[in-house]
C-alpha cells in the first residue's frame, strides 16, 4: 500500500474519507454528495491508491467492465473534474486531485482516510507487547463500519477485488488483536467472536489456532481438541494436507494440559530483513504480489524480475512484512549469490535454510522440500542466477510459498507466476529523493531534483544512493549534483555512498553473463542511442542480420539486460531498451564497439 502523504494537510482537516464501510466523504460533519455510480468508482479507485498515481487504463478498467465507450477518456475527465471541485479545500495551498503523466493522483493525509489510519495502527502494533498491541489493533478495528466500499461499488470487478483484500486485512488484524488479548488472559472475551469467524473461514489456520487457545483458556479443553480434529479432517478432505507445525504443536500442548499454549510455542523460525520505512512506488506490483501469495488457489512460486537496482528485493521484503500474519510458521530471505556476486553452492544454501528454520543438517533438497510442504512459510530466494541454482529448492506442493527475485526471466522454470518490476516513475523517484534529503531541499530546486532522478533512470537503488550521498554532502547544491550525474563520463562514480556502489552492483550482473552475451550487450550500448530502439537498429549495432538480432535481443531480455514493451507485437514492430544505468556502465567500461553490418 502506498505511503501516507508525507506532508499532511492543514490540521484539523475538514475532510474525512471512508472506505472501511460504505464509501463516504464528510466535510466537517456533513456528508458530501458523491455523484453517480461511475464517479464514485473513480473516487474509490483513487482512494485505494491514495498518494500514488493511478493510470487512465486502471480507471477505465474499474469503471467499465465491458468494452469501454469511445468517449471513455472524456467521461473520466468529467468525473475527475467534478471530484476535484467537490474535494476542493481553500485551506490547502495545492490541489488534492492532480493530473500525473498518465493518470491521476489523490493527495490524502493519514488522518483523513480511514484506510491509511488503519494501516498505520496495524504497523504500529507490530513488534509491540500484548497490551499496547491489543490497544492499537482495537483502535484499528473500531475504524470499520461494515463491509468495505459497500455493495454497489463491488459491481466493478477491480473494486470487488480491492474489497476482498481489505476484508482479508481486517481478518488479519482481528487475529492479531485476539492473540494479544489471549496473552493478557482475555480468552472468554474473544472466544465467541473467533467461533463466528472460524465458521466463515474454516480453512484459515491462524484463526482456528486462536480459537483453540481461546477455548482452552476458557476451560473448554475438550472443545479445543475437537476443533483441531475437525480442522485436520477438513484439511485432509479439501486439500490433502496436514495441519502446519505450529498448529500441531499447540494441539500437543493442549492435549498435555498446558493451557498456556501461546505464541511462544509457535514463534516463526525466522523473520525477513527489516522493511524500509520509506518504501516508495511499485504499488500495483505490491498489491498483485500480496494477492497472489495470499490466494490459497494460486501457484506456490512467484518470480520478481528486473535489471540490477530495480527494487526487486525491497519489494519482496515489503510483501513479506505485509504478509507476516499469513505465514504463521515464518518468513525468511536467503541470497543465492555471495557478497561478490558469485553463485553460492547448493550445499551452502541448504545449510543456511536448515539453520534459519531450525532444521540443522538437512540431508538434501528432498528433505528441504518435505519441510517446506508441511509449513506455512514464505521463503524469499533472492538474486537467483539461473534455473539450475534454484530448481532443487522449489516446492512441489503443500503449504509453503517461495518468492524468487532474479534479473532474468528464468524461462526454464514452470509453473511460475512472473511479475516484472518496472522503473520508478518520475513522481515516485522525486518522492523517494525528498524522503532522504528533505522536502524543503527538493522544493527549493525542484528542477535540479528532476534532473537527478531522470539521470538515475528510474532505478530505486540509484535514487536511494543519490539521496544518501546528498544527505551527507549537505553543502552540495542539488543543481551541482545534477550536473555531475548528467555527465555520462562520471555519473556512475557519483552513485556511491559508503559501501553502497551502483557500479559494483552493475558489474556483478555483467560478470554473471556468458562472455558472448556481454559482448553483444556492449555492442548494443555503443551502437544504439538513448531510449527505445527497434530491430533494425539492433541488427546494425550487432553487425548481423535481423534474424540473429532477434535471438540476441531475446537472450538479453531473458538475462535482464534489455527490457521490452508488454503486449503482443511482431518482432519487426517491437521496441527494446537498454536501462539507462546499464548503458552507462557498458559505455564507460568500453564494453563493445560498433561493428560493420555483415552482408
Amino acid at each position: 500500500m502506498p505511503r501516507p502523504f508525507a506532508k499532511p494537510a492543514a490540521s484539523p482537516s475538514p475532510l474525512r474519507y471512508r472506505v472501511l464501510g460504505p464509501l463516504a466523504v464528510h466535510r466537517d460533519d456533513r456528508a458530501l454528495p458523491l455523484g453517480p455510480l461511475k464517479q464514485r468508482v473513480v473516487l474509490a479507485t483513487l482512494l485505494g491508491s491514495a498518494n500514488s498515481p493511478v493510470s487512465v487504463d486502471v480507471l477505465t478498467d474499474a469503471v467499465w467492465q465491458e468494452e469501454p465507450p469511445r468517449t471513455a477518456r472524456k467521461n473520466l475527465q468529467v468525473y475527475v473534474s467534478a471530484l476535484r471541485a467537490l474535494l476542493a479545500d481553500d485551506e490547502l495551498d495545492r490541489p488534492r486531485l492532480i493530473h500525473t503523466g498518465g493518470g491521476y493522483m489523490l493527495r490524502v493525509a493519514e488522518d483523513e482516510l480511514d484506510l491509511l489510519r488503519f494501516r498505520s495502527l496495524v504497523r504500529a502494533a507490530e513488534g509491540q507487547g500484548p497490551r499496547p498491541a491489543a490497544r492499537l489493533l482495537r483502535q484499528a478495528l473500531d475504524l470499520w463500519q461494515g463491509p468495505p466500499l459497500g455493495d454497489d461499488l463491488r459491481l466493478s470487478p477491480r473494486l470487488a477485488e480491492e474489497a476482498e483484500r481489505l476484508e482479508l486485512r481486517h481478518l488479519t488484524a482481528y487475529e492479531g488483536w485476539a492473540e494479544a488479548e489471549l496473552e493478557l488472559g482475555g480468552a472468554p472475551a474473544v472466544v465467541e467472536g473467533l467461533r463466528d469467524l472460524v465458521e466463515r473461514h474454516p480453512l484459515r489456520e491462524r484463526l482456528r489456532s486462536a480459537w483453540m487457545r481461546a477455548l482452552s483458556g476458557s476451560g473448554r479443553q475438550a472443545e479445543a481438541l475437537a476443533a483441531y480434529d475437525d480442522y485436520r479432517q477438513l484439511l485432509a478432505r479439501e486439500l490433502g494436507l496436514e495441519p502446519g507445525g505450529a498448529m500441531a504443536a499447540r494441539y500437543r500442548m493442549i492435549l498435555a494440559g498446558d493451557d498456556r499454549a501461546g505464541a511462544g510455542a509457535a514463534r516463526p523460525p525466522a523473520a525477513p530483513p527489516p522493511d524500509l520505512p520509506d518504501f516508495t512506488g511499485h504499488g500495483e506490483e505490491l498489491r498483485y504480489l500480496t494477492d497472489r501469495l495470499e490466494d490459497e488457489g494460486a501457484g506456490r512460486i512467484v518470480l520478481l524480475s528486473g535489471p540490477a537496482g530495480a527494487g526487486k528485493t525491497t519489494l519482496a521484503v515489503r510483501a513479506a512484512h505485509l504478509l507476516g500474519d499469513r505465514f504463521a510458521d515464518g518468513r525468511l530471505c536467503v541470497s543465492l549469490r555471495d557478497a561478490d556476486g558469485r553463485t553460492r553452492s547448493l550445499r551452502a544454501v541448504l545449510a543456511e535454510l536448515g539453520e534459519r528454520t531450525g532444521q540443522a543438517g538437512l540431508s538434501g533438497p528432498e528433505a528441504w522440500r518435505e519441510w517446506l510442504a508441511r509449513h506455512r512459510v514464505l521463503v524469499i530466494l533472492d538474486d537467483v542466477p539461473d534455473e539450475s541454482a534454484v530448481r532443487p529448492l522449489l516446492p512441489c506442493g503443500g503449504l509453503g510459498r517461495v518468492l524468487l527475485t532474479a534479473r532474468g526471466q528464468l524461462g526454464g522454470l514452470a509453473p511460475v507466476d512472473r511479475v516484472c518490476v518496472p522503473p520508478l516513475g518520475t513522481a515516485e523517484s522525486v518522492q523517494l529523493l525528498a524522503g532522504l534529503v528533505g522536502e524543503g531541499r527538493v522544493r527549493a530546486d525542484r528542477e535540479a531534483a528532476l534532473r537527478i532522478v531522470r539521470a538515475c533512470g528510474g532505478s530505486p537503488l540509484a535514487v536511494r544512493v543519490s539521496g544518501m550521498r546528498l544527505a551527507v554532502l549537505r553543502h552540495v547544491p542539488l543543481r551541482e549534483f545534477a550536473d555531475r550525474l548528467t555527465d555520462p563520463a562520471g555519473a556512475l562514480d557519483e552513485l556511491t555512498s559508503g559501501d553502497v556502489s551502483v557500479r559494483r552492483w552493475l558489474a556483478h550482473g555483467w560478470e554473471a553473463l556468458p562472455e558472448e552475451w556481454g559482448r553483444d550487450a556492449g555492442r548494443l550500448a555503443a551502437g544504439t542511442g538513448e531510449g527505445p530502439f527497434g530491430l533494425t537498429e539492433a541488427a546494425e549495432a550487432l553487425g548481423c542480420d535481423e534474424r540473429r538480432a532477434v535471438r540476441v535481443v531475446e537472450a538479453l531480455i531473458d538475462a535482464g539486460m534489455v527490457t521490452s514493451p508488454c503486449g503482443e507485437v511482431t518482432a519487426h514492430a517491437a521496441q527494446y531498451e537498454l536501462p539507462h544505468l546499464i548503458r552507462l556502465y557498458a559505455r564507460g567500461s568500453g564494453l563493445g564497439t560498433p561493428t560493420p553490418v555483415l552482408t
